[in-house]
């Protein structure tokens, strides 16, 4: 029998790209397609909005089915109830979306402490290389090198700077034992804006149908190093969280990372 997914956000753009990859790799059944109360498609067939064909899975605002993890690329509006509800029926939780307060990552690691969940603010199995590699650099390059991250995505994406250029300032703040987030300045303006020693410059550009661009510049006087990754589609997303999802199926209650998913530690 095939194991059940359920996907929270399934008429967004990352959802209609999980529940097309999912359908054509067939190893899950697909056993929920969720959207908030009042959403437009609520009704309609989660695989023609996917561009599928028919599923025979209405798009709802209930979880009709039961399930042996949910992948969740949602809101943060509806992160707590996705978390209340995997912890209540023993569901494994895939969590791809970004912009979670502190709050709402507490209590993500309390409900980790009662099943398997896989948070990660990018799937990709290149920019998770980069959150590995970045650190290295930073460390290898020490002061004098200035480091900036610019970030650059889609017209419709809410959150600035996006989760995954934080997770690159993270992981050099982690290596460089930079203070997180109070070494971070986030754009600059004004006529006394020159950059602070030890400061990351972090800056996000909106524009168009762009999935993601992220570079991190290393500068010295007499040289610059850039490492980026450009994403081409989502369609690397959607694997890396079915992949996330395959994964976690015989893991035991623990808050695990891409990282982990991709034996990148």
């Amino acid at each position: 029998m095939r194991p059940k997914l359920i996907v929270r956000g399934a008429a967004g753009r990352m959802g209609r790209r999980i529940i097309a990859i999912a359908a054509e790799d067939n190893f899950f059944q697909l056993a929920g397609a969720l959207e908030c109360p009042g959403h437009p498609s609520l009704g309609k067939d989660a695989g023609q909005l996917a561009g599928t064909g028919n599923l025979g899975l209405a798009v709802s605002d209930k979880v009709l089915a039961d399930a042996d993890v949910m992948i969740d690329f949602s809101l943060p509006a509806a992160v707590e109830d996705s978390m209340r509800f995997c912890v209540s029926a023993g569901i494994k939780l895939v969590l791809g979306t970004t912009g979670l307060s502190d709050a709402q990552l507490a209590a993500l690691a309390g409900a980790a402490e009662k099943i398997a969940v896989v948070q990660a603010t990018n799937m990709s199995f290149g920019m998770n290389l980069l959150f590995s590699l970045v650190g290295k650099a930073a460390a290898a390059l020490g002061d004098d090198y200035d480091i900036e991250i610019v970030e650059t995505h889609h017209r419709f994406k809410k959150d600035a700077p996006s989760g995954s250029a934080l997770s690159l300032a993270q992981a050099i703040c982690s290596a460089t034992g930079r203070k997180y987030p109070d070494c971070l300045s986030y754009g600059r303006s004004g006529k006394d804006a020159a950059r602070k020693p030890g400061s990351i410059g972090i800056h996000a550009v909106r524009a168009g149908d762009i999935v993601g661009q992220h570079s991190v510049i290393f500068g010295a006087l007499g040289e610059t190093i850039t490492l980026s990754h450009n994403a081409g589609s989502r369609d690397t997303f959607a694997r890396g969280a079915l992949k996330a999802a395959k994964w976690l199926l015989d893991k035991p209650a623990g808050l695990y990372s891409m990282q982990d998913v991709l034996g990148l530690k």
